[in-house]
């Protein structure tokens, strides 16, 4: 790997944010977050880019390896009203989401008006397809290097070179990965440095944007309620995500804005 690809950035470089429940969040506008991978992406850096919400962190404060893949993450964007609550309390009062949906789709857009190749990673091949039309609908000179669906199993050694030499042999820029947490954060800290391009994580992005996942409405989504209507949607796979999950993050952040602003 040539030294140019890829420089580790520091604690200190990280850019301004605080440590929320043990991991680093980038605290920053959206345009400070699209103009921060846009200057990766013209020097054809090998970045990552997390989106964290309230269950990624407690994930990691349970799960090391994941915990360390958020760590190691070039950018963590507050995802989930209540991350960028916390960040608006802990010195950043104009603190927006910067989630995976929309920072794809804000992304796609200048990605069209500057001409810079983007890659779809993750989904099954019936979404790929759907969403692919949906993307060249809205921007129709929109370059699409590639897609792939992967396996919904762990990649052979095989399998994950010839995906690796798939991407970068397409010239993509960025890489929008639709894998899942935790699994999409672990597959983008194991590639950085292989993979040519910045990685960014978006969730169940593809999902949305091909429609086979209804995004609640707006007035949910700015009052920090998207949780609430996914549970509606999929209760039985979701409920001990957002209940239990909830509950931790609730006692916890609780806790560390105690004992924030007892130290002010």
């Amino acid at each position: 790997m040539n030294s140019r690809t890829y420089q580790p950035i520091s604690a200190q470089t990280k850019g301004h944010g605080k440590f929320i429940l043990g991991c680093f969040i980038n605290a920053g506008s959206w345009y400070n977050t699209i103009n921060r991978i846009h200057r990766w992406t013209a020097t054809r850096e090998s970045r990552y880019v997390c989106i964290c919400n309230v269950h990624s962190l407690v994930t990691a404060r349970q799960d090391e390896a994941f915990r360390k893949a958020l760590m190691d993450a070039d950018m963590a964007t507050p995802d989930g009203m209540p991350i960028a609550w916390m960040l608006r309390q802990m010195g950043f009062p104009n603190q927006q989401r910067i989630n995976g949906p929309d920072l794809m789709w804000n992304y796609c857009q200048l990605a069209e008006r500057i001409n810079e190749p983007i890659f779809l990673y993750g989904s099954t091949q019936k979404t790929l397809d759907i969403l692919q039309q949906k993307l060249l609908a809205f921007f129709p000179k929109l370059l699409i290097a590639g897609t792939c669906s992967p396996p919904f199993r762990k990649l052979t050694n095989q399998e994950d070179t010839e995906i690796v030499n798939l991407i970068n042999q397409s010239g993509a820029r960025v890489v929008f990965v639709s894998l899942g947490c935790p699994k999409q954060e672990l597959w983008m800290a194991e590639q950085r440095g292989k993979i040519n391009a910045v990685m960014v994580g978006v969730g169940a992005a593809f999902d949305y944007h091909a429609g086979s996942i209804k995004r609640a409405p707006l007035w949910m989504q700015h009052h920090g309620l998207e949780w609430l209507h996914r549970l509606y949607s999929e209760p039985r796979r979701l409920w001990k995500r957002y209940i239990v999950t909830n509950s931790i993050f609730i006692l916890a952040a609780g806790w560390q804005l105690i004992v924030y602003k007892w130290k002010m």
